[in-house]
């Protein structure tokens, strides 16, 4: 078995690297806060044996055990930060502990039928204009389960703004919509170990990552009509975390790092020349699909495979949403499906 890399941040905070399986990010980091009450995770990884070894193996170096696990605080309920989550909680007992929206998402995945998923996900993409190839094989699914949709419902709540109930650690909620409706940081409200400038340091999820830019896409209830705005909500949010002005950030991806004002930034500057560069392409007027065909991604669009091209779309229309809020592009009236064009 490869030893589990484990880094001390100092100040009763460690962080493990539970690996992603066939994923180009590697791996997730988990962190492990002492507490008067025994470690708490932040985040726990991926539900996949070789992680699961990877974790308990990370416990063992840091001289502790994954039944000592006091606590399990998720910033989000994506499957590299809450899929062990489950397992940790039976091995030890531990509470698990989420913001209602992302909790709602989860209650959702053990609550709805496949069918109704499945049906959900194919008018989706057909009202943002995917072509029959690309929705056939929802069609097709609508009988079978939802591999791997099994995530642990937490029993606690994590209320924004409010300490979080750590015996002996300050460790408050940021709510920070955007990459999930219920993502959450972390700000430990205790002097830097290294007396670095700055109040505290964050744990950021994937809300504020060195060198990535996290995915904004769509989380909705089916059976709610509202219009939501995640691109804004993460603009919004990372204004937020920007005004904290932490000493450092422990991201849960790549390295901490410091100056989080200069990446926040970085970030928001990153967008607005997204947004510009959508409207240049909005001339004409495009569905969700042709947009996303048409923006810059990391390969081209013919390299992007089936399940990553439905999250482009989705991220593709987070965009659109914004731009509709600014009043820098409107819907088409009548098209079917709907187009947009820039304003």
């Amino acid at each position: 078995m490869t030893q589990t890399r484990v880094h001390d941040h100092g100040g009763g905070v460690r962080s493990l690297e539970v690996p992603i399986p066939d994923n180009p990010l590697g791996h997730t980091l988990v962190y492990v806060v002492d507490t008067d009450a025994g470690p708490v995770l932040i985040d726990t990884g991926w539900d996949d044996p070789a992680s699961w070894a990877t974790l308990t193996e990370g416990l063992n170096a840091c001289g502790t055990a994954v039944s000592e696990i006091h606590g399990v605080v998720v910033t989000h309920h994506h499957p590299d930060h809450h899929g062990l989550s489950g397992a940790v909680r039976e091995a030890s007992g531990a509470w698990i502990a989420m913001h209602a929206a992302d909790a709602a998402v989860v209650r959702r995945t053990h609550e709805a039928p496949p069918a109704r998923w499945f049906a959900y996900m194919t008018a989706k993409l057909v009202a943002a204009g995917a072509p029959e190839d690309h929705v056939a094989p929802l069609r097709h699914a609508r009988g079978r389960s939802l591999p791997g949709l099994s995530p642990a419902v937490p029993d606690r709540e994590i209320v924004p703004g409010e300490l979080l109930d750590l015996p002996g650690r300050r460790l408050r909620a940021v709510w920070t919509p955007g990459h999930t409706p219920g993502h959450v940081c972390l700000h430990l409200e205790e002097e830097h170990p290294a007396r670095l400038p700055g109040h505290g340091r964050l744990f950021s999820g994937d809300h504020l990552l060195p060198g990535i830019t996290p995915h904004i896409g769509l989380y909705e209830d089916p059976d709610d009509t509202t219009v939501t705005d995640p691109l804004g909500d993460y603009l919004d949010s990372l204004e937020r975390v920007g005004r904290l002005a932490p000493a450092e950030v422990l991201p849960a991806h790549q390295h901490a790092f410091t100056d989080p004002g200069a990446r926040v930034a970085e970030l928001l500057a990153h967008h607005e020349t997204r947004l510009t560069g959508l409207l240049a392409l909005l001339t004409d007027p495009l569905t969700p699909w042709q947009l996303a065909e048409r923006m810059e991604w990391n390969r081209p669009w013919a390299e992007i495979p089936y399940g990553s091209r439905t999250i482009a779309v989705s991220e593709a229309e987070s965009h659109l949403r914004r731009l509709v809020k600014l009043g820098r592009a409107e819907a088409v009236p009548g098209s079917d499906p709907a187009t947009y064009v820039a304003v």
